[in-house]
């Protein structure tokens, strides 16, 4: 039996509630981003928009939505212990910007406690909704697994060119701006290399997903490009302690 509708856990917090400024924040960060190449997945931030928004529409802004129909959208799980990964049973997640349809593969647990208040996969959907319009979500969230299960996962959903793939990923964490730009290079040239043994969590989050992604990256021999690298002390905040964001295209 599908569950609940899923409500937004932090409209009004990560990002605009009102549907209109919603809309006219994340269209600004996209009229501001380059055009490129169109994607298979990406890596996104998940954080406050005001702070990570310019560098998600970097990469957002290459999505063709002409191709895309449906997201596998996955992040770690920043409230819930959870082993592997989760599905959700909601037949669809609202944002201010309306319902977003879901899918649920009948390969992945359920845990709705997962996902009813987690930020990394919430804040990306209103930034989907604005680039693709109409599509299916498939949302995952992960907890304690190996980079062979999530890449396993990923390869299930993979899909043709009518599914891109998100993750949702930080970088470093409240260190200071120098500490912090010398590590997500570190992180940065990690992924652009398809090297999961350069990161950690220290300089990403996301580590689980990411992973999963880089190990399905180098089999499937994809090419990895940094699109954005900036921090909370370039956007935003002050630069005492910054957070991390960076932008990440992969190519088959």
């Amino acid at each position: 039996m599908r569950g609940m509708i899923r409500e937004p856990a932090v409209a009004g917090m990560f990002y605009p509630a009102d549907s209109g400024e919603l809309r006219r924040m994340i269209e600004g960060f996209l009229a501001a981003a380059k055009p490129g190449p169109h994607p298979k997945a990406i890596i996104v931030p998940h954080a406050g928009y005001m702070y990570s928004g310019p560098i998600a529409a970097s990469v957002y802004k290459l999505i063709n939505p002409e191709k895309i129909s449906r997201v596998v959208l996955i992040g770690p799980s920043h409230r819930v212990a959870l082993r592997g990964l989760a599905s959700s049973s909601a037949p669809a997640w609202r944002t201010p910007l309306g319902e977003v349809s879901v899918a649920r593969p009948n390969f992945i647990q359920i845990s709705d406690a997962a996902h009813a208040q987690e930020h990394s996969l919430e804040v990306q959907v209103p930034f989907l909704q604005v680039v693709l319009g109409d599509f299916t979500l498939l949302p995952l969230v992960a907890g304690d697994a190996s980079a062979e299960e999530v890449a396993e996962v990923l390869e299930k959903c993979w899909g043709g060119p009518e599914t891109l793939i998100v993750i949702s990923s930080d970088l470093s964490h409240y260190e200071n701006y120098a500490t912090a730009r010398t590590m997500d290079s570190s992180a940065a040239k990690a992924i652009a290399e398809l090297n999961s043994r350069g990161l950690d969590y220290d300089n990403a989050c996301g580590l689980v997903p990411i992973s999963g992604l880089l190990r399905l990256a180098k089999q499937k021999k994809m090419r990895a490009e940094m699109v954005d690298l900036r921090n909370s002390g370039d956007t935003a905040g002050p630069r005492d302690q910054v957070v991390g964001y960076g932008a990440f295209a992969f190519y088959e």
